[in-house]
């Protein structure tokens, strides 16, 4: 298998906003990053992904861009950014920006001149089409955020396309002029000497041809089928001959309704598009759910369905494309929350458990902020508590149109709601998790007394130290990141236990889903030699075939 720096590294994502507030606005900052480059330097991550920090009317906390080469005045300056880069490369740290081109703001130069007349020059770079006979949208496409995928707009009596929110235009791909523009910013950006991209909703630029209607859903909207579109490797292989592949980068495409063919053609191994992908399968509630308003009353995978899914990415991608591994970002709620068990007795535990697992798989592992000291999901009260614009919009929809009782709502936005991640980084004890002197734009999580990065830096017994080792481990041993996988005990729905082979060397991961005891099988137990060394595990001493309750461990042989 082909080495690359990109394979070996380990990333982590800093949502700005909710990371370090270093002038007292409440709002987190470049400044307060750099200030704590130090932090991440010792954690030993090799790559910061930063969510978006360009210049934006906030609608949709930055993902929606006013200015690709200005940065978000609550964020600070452009000086301040190269600051934070030059400090990042002189730890050691890359710095991954992260791309949204499949829209822009409506306060985007570019679309406050397309709105103006229809033969602006502009006009085509976002989708304009007229009403139906009877006034309503040109089709039955419904937005991501709620409601229609469509908004009028009087001054040119034309409806404009918004995949997400009404303030987040489409940009029209097929317009060359479009892609010279995306292409020139970016080169911008790499010239400046940033390190790659994290591509947002890559997988949505290419629009099927007619934007014809979609089969409705039970809201009578329908998908717009634009996911892995027609033309959408096209236009990543133009990317990637222009600007990509003159850079030395990191580069991995956030790909919604994604599957492993069309990932091993956007992360295919002769590099012509992309390094890898985010694919959402194992976050999602499995194949034999069908919930009635999606994410919201989505249930858990069953532990088997989820061990089939993530093997299935192992093994069909291997050789033939490169795997992104997470289970946190800042769309996903907290993992210890979802995947573990965030009480006070094993929140520590299963945070330990859930990144063995997720870091001895073969692939570039994903960290998000907090989730390497075990912080849990929010569990806001009140719905003034909330700030993302999908949960308030799903609030208001389901209570107002679809019966959903308040009461029902609440615990919806309690385990799934986005802002669940988007909660100040716990620092420290003190006011406000140690995040800002001022008024934090979201509360802060109740618990930062207890989860604070503070008291676990120096710990041994920490998630940060246990998250640190295993970051070592995987900068130690090639095994980790280049090592063959194979799954024991498929149907188990306590505990996942998988093998990785490189050479004569092996592995076995061994993590206990339940808050219980359980034996491996005498088939694994037998295959472990009397000599092997345990590698890592969150238990001190070792019951051998016996996994405690929220037991990882490695053993090396």
């Amino acid at each position: 298998m082909q080495k690359k720096w990109w394979k070996e590294s380990v990333v982590y994502q800093i949502y700005p906003r909710s990371f370090m507030d270093s002038n007292g606005d409440g709002i987190g900052d470049l400044n307060g990053i750099t200030n704590k480059l130090d932090y991440l330097a010792d954690l030993g991550i090799d790559v910061i992904w930063l969510s978006p920090v360009y210049q934006s009317p906030n609608d949709d906390n930055g993902y929606d861009i006013s200015d690709y080469r200005a940065i978000m005045t609550e964020f600070g300056t452009m000086e301040d950014f190269d600051r934070m880069l030059g400090r990042a490369h002189e730890l050691g740290i890359k710095i991954m920006m992260d791309l949204v081109v499949n829209h822009t703001s409506d306060e985007h130069e570019w679309f406050v001149e397309s709105r103006k007349s229809v033969d602006n020059p502009y006009r085509d770079y976002y989708f304009w089409r007229k009403g139906k006979p009877d006034g309503s949208e040109p089709n039955n496409w419904g937005s991501c955020f709620s409601g229609s995928a469509w908004k009028y707009d009087e001054q040119t009596d034309m409806y404009f396309l918004h995949l997400f929110s009404t303030k987040q235009p489409d940009l029209n791909w097929d317009n060359p002029k479009v892609r010279d523009s995306v292409f020139d910013m970016m080169d911008w950006w790499c010239q400046k000497g940033i390190d790659g991209f994290r591509m947002d909703v890559i997988s949505l630029i290419s629009k099927q041809p007619g934007l014809p209607d979609g089969v409705p859903g039970e809201n009578g909207f329908a998908d717009s089928g634009s996911a892995n579109g027609p033309h959408v490797h096209e236009y990543l292989k133009e990317m990637n001959r222009r600007v990509l592949s003159k850079y030395d980068l990191i580069t991995v495409g956030e790909a919604a309704g994604v599957t492993v063919d069309e990932a091993k053609k956007y992360a295919n191994a002769d590099d012509s598009e992309l390094n890898m992908v985010f694919q959402f399968e194992h976050v999602g509630g499995g194949e034999n759910q069908h919930p009635h308003f999606g994410k919201w009353d989505e249930k858990k995978m069953p532990l088997p369905e989820w061990k089939a899914n993530l093997t299935k990415w192992q093994t069909q991608l291997d050789g033939r494309a490169w795997n992104s591994l997470y289970l946190s970002n800042h769309d996903q709620p907290r993992c210890v929350s979802k995947f573990g068990n965030d009480s006070d007795k094993y929140r520590a535990l299963s945070a330990k458990m859930l990144g063995t697992c997720l870091h001895m798989l073969q692939g570039t592992p994903y960290v998000y902020q907090g989730e390497e000291l075990g912080m849990c999901n929010a569990y806001f009260d009140k719905i003034e508590d909330y700030r993302d614009i999908e949960s308030l919009n799903a609030y208001r929809d389901l209570t107002e149109n679809s019966g959903v009782s308040h009461e029902q709502m609440m615990q919806y936005l309690k385990d799934v709601s986005r802002d669940n991640a988007r909660t100040p980084m716990q620092w420290d004890a003190s006011g406000n998790a140690g995040f800002t002197t001022g008024t934090p734009w979201i509360k802060v999580n109740k618990n930062y007394k207890e989860v604070n990065a503070e008291k676990q830096v120096n710990d041994p017994d920490s998630v940060f130290s246990y998250y640190k080792q295993l970051i070592r481990l995987r900068h130690e041993n090639e095994i980790i990141v280049y090592g063959d996988y194979e799954l024991l005990e498929p149907d188990s729905d306590e505990v996942y236990i998988y093998t990785r082979h490189l050479g004569n060397e092996h592995l076995m991961i061994m993590c206990n889903f339940t808050d219980h005891d359980v034996d491996a099988s005498e088939d694994t137990f037998e295959r472990i030699p009397a000599d092997a060394e345990k590698l890592i595990g969150n238990y001190k001493d070792d019951a051998k075939k016996t996994l405690r309750p929220y037991e990882a461990k490695v053993y090396k042989y």
